[in-house]
């Protein structure tokens, strides 16, 4: 694997090195395979994602101007335009909307007043598209980075991973959380990153995986799904309603997120919740607690246990929040069918995308 990837660093240089000459830096960022905790992070809730063996990788060089030049070796297209004038690309215009990622980070990081520069680039990725691994969070993470040292900038990636964030939020138009972003910029070899989406407090976990035999695989299920086009922003928005809801049949103004709801408090007022809110409100609550649940099992060295609670939360993304779908089902009844494995569960936004197992 890790020649894998210093074959694609190679290559990037090279297609650069014909393109535009000799690079200043190479710059790359992970995708990430989220163990447990789905639809949560945007609730304010908790995550346990890791970083993943599959990257973005960006070969760059400043320029003297205020022009940005880009080539994408995975569509073999090129996109330029000016610093000035950074206008997301609309779909069936003919110009490459993979650059809208690129143009994004560049527009948050100047409105945030980061000064920038000309660059030309030249971009290759091996994380799947719309996978659910997290191919843009690497893309936008990688370009933040690529940024910070392409012009000196004085981030870190806490940082870097918010203003990715707030790219993928006003600029692309999807409304993701902090998860991809985060993992992408601040995960570690050997360990997952348990995030509490609320405070942005996060610790790195060991997996250990290792000492009992075990690994994390992950299995794409081909089923493509556009986040913009799909009905994550439509769940997000059920869970607002939820919050909306619950804030006044349970008295308690202080309500922000479904975060500051128990399951307790669904018991008790559930049943006034009109259909789908109240399943997406059950999931979301349930999840958090299966999140906290994990990383002490983890920490404990019980993977049995924490293959419980991601077959749990399987259940819970396919019969409450209803994300799943027939291909994503079948690969998580083969993978538990399989001596050996402790848990399989639904990844990322889903509509598709992958599975992951222990």
């Amino acid at each position: 694997m890790v020649q894998m990837l210093e074959h694609q660093l190679g290559r990037v240089r090279d297609v650069f090195q014909s393109r535009f000459g000799t690079p200043d830096l190479t710059i790359r960022a992970p995708g990430r395979v989220n163990l447990i905790g789905e639809h949560t992070d945007y609730n304010e809730g908790f995550v346990f994602p890791v970083a993943i063996d599959r990257e973005v990788v960006i070969s760059a060089r400043r320029r003297d101007d205020s022009e940005v030049r880009l080539y994408s070796v995975n569509y073999d297209q090129a996109d330029s335009f000016d610093l000035g004038r950074i206008d997301k690309v609309a779909p069936g215009t003919g110009a490459p909307t993979w650059s809208n990622y690129v143009r994004g980070i560049l527009s948050v990081f100047q409105d945030a007043g980061h000064k920038l520069g000309g660059f030309e680039a030249v971009l290759e990725g091996n994380v799947p598209q719309g996978a659910g691994l997290s191919s843009s969070a690497a893309l936008e993470v990688a370009t933040g980075t690529l940024l910070k040292h392409l012009f000196h900038l004085d981030l870190d990636g806490k940082q870097i991973a918010l203003l990715g964030q707030r790219a993928e939020n006003v600029f692309v138009g999807v409304q993701c959380g902090i998860m991809d972003q985060f993992i992408s910029a601040l995960g570690q070899r050997d360990h997952a990153l348990m995030i509490d989406c609320r405070s942005l407090d996060y610790r790195a976990v060991p997996l250990h995986l290792g000492a009992k035999g075990a690994s994390i695989v992950i299995v794409d299920s081909k089923v493509k799904r556009g986040l913009v086009d799909s009905k994550y922003n439509e769940r997000r928005a059920e869970c607002q309603e939820a919050v909306e809801r619950l804030r006044e049949l349970l008295g308690r103004p202080m309500i922000k997120s479904l975060r500051d709801v128990t399951l307790s408090d669904l018991d008790h007022v559930g049943s006034r919740l009109p259909h789908p809110v109240h399943a997406r409100a059950l999931h979301v609550v349930s999840e958090n607690a299966r999140v906290l649940k994990s990383v002490e099992a983890l920490e404990a060295g019980d993977l049995d246990r924490f293959g419980s609670l991601m077959n749990q939360s399987h259940e819970s993304l396919k019969s409450d929040f209803e994300v799943s779908c027939p291909e994503i089902d079948l690969l998580v009844s083969l993978a538990r069918g399989v001596t050996g494995t402790y848990g399989s569960r639904i990844t990322g936004g889903g509509f598709g995308g992958c599975t992951v197992s222990l």
